[in-house]
């Protein structure tokens, strides 16, 4: 089975390089996106694992970034990794479709636990057959 991949995207060469060495030493494989057009393109490539999503991009609002991403793929877990802590963007980027939300300044124990735990549901969601009842589905 091969190394968990994760695409981080920041426009902050400090934050890239962070994730890409402390992430990179607890075997994840690290791609890197300074824009969202460079995210899209290369999710569209090489679909990895997760993505760590900043918010703030220089080209395109990472929240349109990632309502790109759930129209061509659902269910890709997107952890969004941002200085916004205000209630209203949290909210809009839940409700975007982003997995879970961490703020900056950060942890990297919490980050890489959060970056695991929505992994980890993907992957049990794929394994499990779903459930119907009526029009309830899980």
């Amino acid at each position: 089975m091969s190394d968990p991949s994760v695409l981080v995207v920041d426009d902050e060469p400090a934050i890239r390089r962070l994730l890409r060495t402390a992430l990179g030493s607890q075997t994840w494989r690290v791609m890197e996106a300074r824009t969202g057009e460079m995210a899209l393109r290369m999710v569209a490539d090489a679909v990895p694992d997760v993505v760590v999503l900043d918010l703030g991009l220089p080209d395109i609002d990472g929240v349109e970034v990632l309502r790109r991403l759930r129209q061509v793929h659902p269910t890709l877990p997107v952890v969004i990794l941002s200085v916004r802590d205000d209630e209203r963007g949290k909210v809009a980027a839940l409700e975007a479709g982003a997995d879970d939300y961490v703020t900056k300044p950060f942890s990297m124990a919490e980050l890489e636990a959060r970056m695991r735990s929505v992994t980890t549901c993907v992957t049990a969601g794929r394994d499990r057959p779903a459930v119907r009842i009526g029009r309830f589905e899980h």
